[in-house]
């Protein structure tokens, strides 16, 4: 629950979820609570006991955390995607702002002026935003549960609107136009039809000439194979993962149509741009290469990403700097590859440093067994092995011919690409789940 810029609370009481009671004693207690109730569908008040305080002017996001009890923690209803937003209000003042900045979203909202009207599109809509003029009679007549559901209101807010704001089951109490960039945020992903669910794959070389770059491309062929994937080229010195997929005459956007980007990336956008063969979007560099990527891009960019793909593997650059310092904390995997030799284990070292320890880190090892054993390799640097493969032949032949990594289907290099994406996506699918 967010509220935004709403006056004093007046629900202090007791309130039952489930089989819990709870004891509602400020606002901050109340905007925990709605989250609950967003998660169970089963708050209800017992009793109710007015009281008053001063106006409350910051904005408050408050989330359930992860280790709540599990009556918290149920999910919703998952909502079912519609091309619009549904907006409930007969303020023509307040409609006449969200019609704009739905237009700055890219989307057309359906509006609806009374409550029994917008119960037809209610469960269907993309997004639902209630206007405070009308959460009373739509919290009256006990809408279904689903996600989604937030409250707007184009002047400073009363206490009743939360209380209505519970009742309808909504997310969010929101201040326009204080909240502009949160709407046109969330109707942008509204239109894109999803909310960024993406897991975030970096594949980085622990030492030079580790085959980072091929086994990334490989891996992204991998996961393609199932699922939407995206393959992002972070390493402004590496060879190019378009040319290295044979994708570099494919039309399409390049880094050089995105450093400049100063709003919010569509998902759309992005998927529709970028140079793909099926499933697989490649985002790389220009033949003229820039200098280097700002660091707003890349936040735009890979927000866009989780949006619009299932996984997005990017390829990030060995040395340090702070994109691939930004790229590595936004990863949900990250994927080290080293050779086998105790020099390239060394190097491994001091780039498995870099990653943070948030992310599920992997070891992936190329070389034949005259090296240090796989294992002996993932002992050292603490990190569990994902895959060992052997060199390939004819691999340089292959990508200069523009036949990319896989050409070979039963070639190590495929193999072990096809093994690391088997387990990457089952830990997005349970992610999912």
């Amino acid at each position: 629950m967010a509220a935004a810029r709403g006056g004093a609370l007046g629900l202090a009481g007791r309130y039952r979820v489930g089989t819990e009671s709870l004891d509602i004693r400020s606002r901050t207690e109340l905007t925990a609570t709605i989250t609950v109730h967003q998660h169970t569908g089963a708050l209800r008040t017992a009793d109710h006991e007015a009281f008053t305080g001063g106006p409350h002017r910051s904005v408050v996001h408050r989330t359930v955390a992860a280790g709540a009890p599990s009556w918290i923690r149920r999910p919703t209803i998952g909502r079912m995607i519609e091309t619009r937003p549904l907006l409930l209000t007969d303020d023509d003042l307040l409609r006449a702002e969200v019609i704009r900045l739905a237009a700055a979203a890219g989307v057309v909202p359906q509006v609806a002026r009374e409550a029994g009207a917008a119960l037809a599109s209610w469960a269907a809509a993309s997004v639902v935003l209630v206007g405070a003029d009308r959460a009373a009679p739509m919290a009256a007549m006990r809408p279904p549960r689903r996600a989604g559901v937030h409250v707007l209101g184009a002047r400073p807010l009363g206490d009743e609107v939360f209380r209505d704001a519970l009742a309808c089951g909504a997310e969010t109490v929101a201040e326009l136009p204080a909240s502009e960039t949160w709407l046109v945020e969330l109707l942008t992903d509204s239109a894109d039809g999803r909310g960024g669910t993406g897991q975030v794959v970096g594949v980085v070389g622990g030492c030079g000439g580790a085959g980072a770059t091929s086994f990334g491309a490989a891996l992204a062929e991998a996961c393609a194979r199932h699922a939407p994937t995206l393959l992002v080229d972070a390493d402004l010195q590496g060879p190019g993962v378009d040319r290295v997929l044979g994708l570099e005459s494919a039309p399409g956007i390049r880094w050089d149509a995105l450093v400049q980007v100063t709003g919010r990336l569509s998902a759309r956008s992005l998927r529709g741009s970028v140079p793909s063969r099926g499933r697989l979007g490649v985002l790389s560099w220009p033949a003229d290469r820039p200098r280097g990527l700002p660091l707003f891009a890349v936040r735009e960019v890979l927000s866009a990403a989780v949006r619009a793909y299932d996984v997005v593997v990017v390829d990030v650059a060995r040395h340090p700097d702070p994109v691939g310092d930004e790229i590595l904390a936004r990863c949900d995997h990250v994927v080290l590859v080293s050779t086998l030799t105790v020099a390239a284990v060394a190097a491994a070292g001091r780039t498995a440093a870099r990653i943070p320890q948030a992310a599920r880190r992997h070891l992936v090892t190329r070389g034949n067994a005259a090296g240090v054993a796989p294992e002996e390799v993932g002992r050292v640097l603490g990190m569990p092995l994902l895959a060992a493969m052997r060199d390939q032949r004819g691999l340089d032949e292959a990508v200069d011919l523009g036949a990319g990594p896989s050409r070979s289907a039963r070639g190590p290099l495929v193999r072990a690409a096809r093994s690391a994406g088997a387990v990457l996506l089952g830990d997005t699918q349970e992610s999912a789940a």
